[in-house]
């Protein structure tokens, strides 16, 4: 069956080999709140349904209007078996419960470096924060690197005090990278956005092939595993 769990998820596990990040616009706090409910609903009342799906996790955004979905694959091929067989009754039942959700879209990634937990760091992540970097169409080679220069830009194991994890992931369509990123609170990480841009991040912004950022904060509300 299907159980509810207040975990983080874990985004190194080993298995996780197609990470899916996807957004739907809800509209309002209110309805924010009941699609989270009709999620959970729909998916513990059913079996957890496919072995190559290892966890899913919702994440309601600060902006009131949208809500974020993370889930972990053990291959893109396990993903469209169930996209076959068991996606659409499930998104009828929450539509039906929260009529005129949009589906915004869906991007496949993998996972290409992280900049990990401390060992021995329990805390638990107080703000979620998406940052979606876009490339120009001929730099797709490049996202690597620029990844590479973030976490050197870092500083090392101690970094920020306030920022618990990061991970980097490249899109499968070779666009753009996505940072995940744990944060202890919304003040922690704003003191970050309000510091003087040191020359290692005018680096990381001015790299060559980027486009643009965009970031976007989230609580976490709700995970679902079998």
């Amino acid at each position: 069956m299907t159980r509810r769990t207040h975990a983080h998820p874990d985004l190194t596990r080993p298995e996780n080999g197609a990470p899916f990040f996807s957004t739907w616009r809800v509209g309002t706090p209110e309805r924010q709140a009941a699609a989270v409910e009709a999620i959970a609903r729909t998916w513990e009342r059913r079996p957890w349904g496919s072995a190559d799906v290892l966890t899913y996790h919702v994440y309601a955004g600060h902006d009131g209007t949208t809500l974020m979905h993370y889930s972990q694959w053990r291959s893109e091929q396990g993903y469209e078996a169930y996209f076959k067989t068991l996606r659409q009754e499930r998104n009828d039942e929450i539509d039906t419960a929260v009529p005129g959700i949009e589906r915004v879209r869906l991007d496949r990634y993998r996972l290409y470096r992280s900049r990990a937990r401390a060992a021995g760091d329990t805390r638990v992540p107080g703000l979620i924060v998406t940052v979606r970097i876009d490339f120009e169409a001929d730099a797709a080679e490049r996202r690597k690197e620029w990844v590479d220069t973030v976490l050197a830009s870092l500083g090392g194991p101690v970094g920020d005090p306030g920022l618990i994890s990061a991970h980097f992931h490249l899109s499968t369509d070779g666009g753009h990278v996505l940072n995940y990123a744990e944060w202890e609170s919304d003040s922690a990480y704003d003191a970050v956005i309000d510091a003087p841009e040191t020359p290692e991040w005018e680096r990381v912004r001015t790299y060559p092939g980027v486009k643009g950022f965009t970031g976007s904060r989230y609580r976490h509300s709700l995970g679902l595993v079998p």
